[in-house]
Order: structure tokens, then sequence, then C-alpha cells
């Protein structure tokens, strides 16, 4: 069994997203005076010699500043795709992870053989 390590932060909500190498998860936890915060959590599988480990990096942020990060974080996206990226078909690379998770999904029932010659007949950005 898992040992809870909140220090009396629950977690309330939580959103996995993957995307190729990276995950993101998004949770939303309370502190002990039940007020709530959102943590974003990017986890990258790092491969070792003996073995792999993950790296995460986490960003904090808390309700008052929640209104700001979201705008601050669609204006700086739609600026990429209207300003610098506006020949880019966004929605192709929806299309682009979902076929890399099958992928990956289907890897992961196969006998290590197998796995080795299907992870080398396709190459993932």
């Amino acid at each position: 069994m898992e040992e809870n390590k909140s220090n009396g932060r629950d977690e309330i909500y939580s959103a996995k997203v993957k995307a190729g190498k990276r995950t993101y998860f998004f949770d939303v936890k309370s502190t002990r005076s039940n007020d709530f915060y959102l943590t974003i959590t990017e986890s990258k599988k790092r491969f070792k010699e003996d073995g792999f480990s993950y790296e995460k990096h986490k960003i904090f942020l808390y309700k008052e500043d929640f209104n700001k990060f979201m705008e601050a974080l669609t204006n700086t996206v739609n600026h990429v795709k209207t300003e610098l990226l506006p020949d880019v078909d966004f929605d192709q690379f929806d299309q682009h992870h979902a076929d890399y998770e099958n992928h990956h999904e289907a890897a992961e029932t196969t006998t290590p053989v197998a796995k080795a010659a299907n992870d080398s007949d396709l190459k993932w950005d």
C-alpha cells in the first residue's frame, strides 16, 4: 500500500495529459484550512544504467492567480498560432499523439523482442 505523503493536502481532482515523451498532471489540492490550489507537473521518463526514473518539474498555482495565468497562457498560445505559425494545422498533432499512444499501448502487450522491432519501425518526435 502506498503511503500518503500529502502532509494534510488532499487531492480533489486530477487530469493527465500524455504528450509524447512527457506526461503532464493537473491536480487540484486542498490545504488544511480548506483552501484550494493547482499543481501542474511535467514528468519525463529517464533511462539509466540501473533502470529508469522520472524527472519531474512542478508549478504551484494559487486561486488568486488563476485568471492572470489563464489569460497569459491563452494569449501566448494564440500568438504562436496566429502570428508565428499561422500556416500550421495544430489539429494534426492531436492525431499524431493519438497514434503515438496507440502504438505504445500495443507495444506494452507484446514480447520484448516484438516490442523492440515495433519501436524501431516508427520514429516519434
